[in-house]
């Protein structure tokens, strides 16, 4: 579950609309703002809530993305994708998986591949208007897959007047909900590329697993 909560910045840049045509417009604009942004950070708080397995587990986290690269910070998974070969670092077991990941796989781990690919996967369609976690009046905009999927549905809460994402929930097949709230997202961060490299050095006990 951690490793595919990149899924969640989607919504990234998000701008107004009232309709279905409309909320395709919101998610062409948030694409071309994003590969304009010259990289940008943020920090997240999730709750993943399973009421079939009886499962409530929450964690904070920090996402750093720049073109098609990203770097995710979980408690437990650190992850480093530099747009061909993914790393993704187990803490307590010190061990790193590297593989290269598909096309599908990147849809649920990178977001500048679904923003720019979201129409061939998924139907927007404009909610109405409501109030975000942190107070300020947001649009709500949902994703449903076009094709039988793990995730079944994405509702995207989006500040109405700064058009940043403020709220997400991404209900799974498997019944699980994940809800993110982000509180900073900050742009032009312009990380050099080696950011995204996984650095062997600064893990020397880490069990390598290459997968390609």
């Amino acid at each position: 579950m951690k490793r595919n909560i990149c899924i969640i910045f989607v919504c990234l840049l998000l701008a107004d609309g009232i309709s279905a045509q409309n909320a395709n417009a919101i998610l062409d604009k948030a694409a071309a703002a994003y590969n304009t942004s010259n990289g940008l950070s943020a920090t997240f708080a999730i709750r993943a809530c399973s009421e079939q397995q009886n499962i409530v587990e929450s964690f904070e986290g920090k996402i750093n993305m720049k073109g098609d690269k990203f770097t995710l910070q979980t408690p437990d998974i650190l992850t480093w994708y530099d747009g061909s070969t993914q790393w993704v670092y187990m803490t307590r077991a010190e061990e790193v998986n590297v593989s290269v990941p598909t096309g599908d796989e990147l849809q649920l781990t990178n977001p500048s591949i679904l923003l720019n690919s979201y129409k061939k996967g998924f139907t927007a369609v404009f909610k109405g208007e409501s109030t975000a976690p942190n107070g300020k009046a947001a649009y709500d905009v949902t994703l449903t897959p076009k094709k039988k999927s793990d995730v079944t549905k994405i509702e995207l809460q989006i500040e109405k007047y700064s058009s940043l994402p403020a709220c997400i929930v991404i209900q799974m097949k498997n019944g699980l909900s994940n809800t993110i709230v982000i509180s900073d997202v900050k742009t032009d961060i312009n990380q050099p590329d080696g950011f995204f490299l996984f650095n062997e050095a600064a893990y020397p006990d880490a069990e390598i697993i290459d997968l390609r």
